[in-house]
C-alpha cells in the first residue's frame, strides 16, 4: 500500500497530509462504492486525481478490483494501476501485486 500512499513527484516532492487524506479517501470511495468505469475525483490544493474501478472479478474467497489510479502535485503526473481484493472470510481488503 505504500507505493500507492507515498507517492514521489520528485527529489523531496510527495503529498502533503490534508493533500493525503484527499487522495486516500478518493481511493477507498472507488474501491469500495464506485462502479466499474466510474471516475472518483480529488483536489486538495495544488494537487489533484482520478481514481476509476477498471474491472471487477470474482475470487477464490471474495472478489478483486483493479484500480486505474492518476495523481498530479507540484506540475508532475502519475500514474500507476494497483488491484484490490475483499476476502468474504476475514471481511477485509487488501492490496495485492501490480
Amino acid at each position: 500500500m505504500n507505493r500507492l500512499t507515498d507517492i514521489s513527484f520528485g527529489w523531496f516532492k510527495t503529498l502533503d497530509d490534508e493533500q493525503k487524506v484527499s487522495y486516500n479517501q478518493a481511493l477507498a470511495h472507488a474501491v469500495f462504492y464506485a462502479n466499474n468505469g466510474e471516475p472518483v475525483r480529488w483536489y486538495k490544493k495544488d494537487a489533484s486525481g482520478v481514481i476509476v474501478p477498471a474491472m471487477t472479478w470474482p475470487s477464490g474467497a471474495g472478489y478483486c478490483r483493479r484500480m486505474h489510479i492518476q495523481a498530479i502535485a507540484y506540475g508532475v503526473e502519475k500514474t500507476m494501476s494497483a488491484t484490490a481484493c475483499f476476502n468474504d472470510v476475514d471481511n477485509r481488503w487488501t492490496w495485492v501485486g501490480k
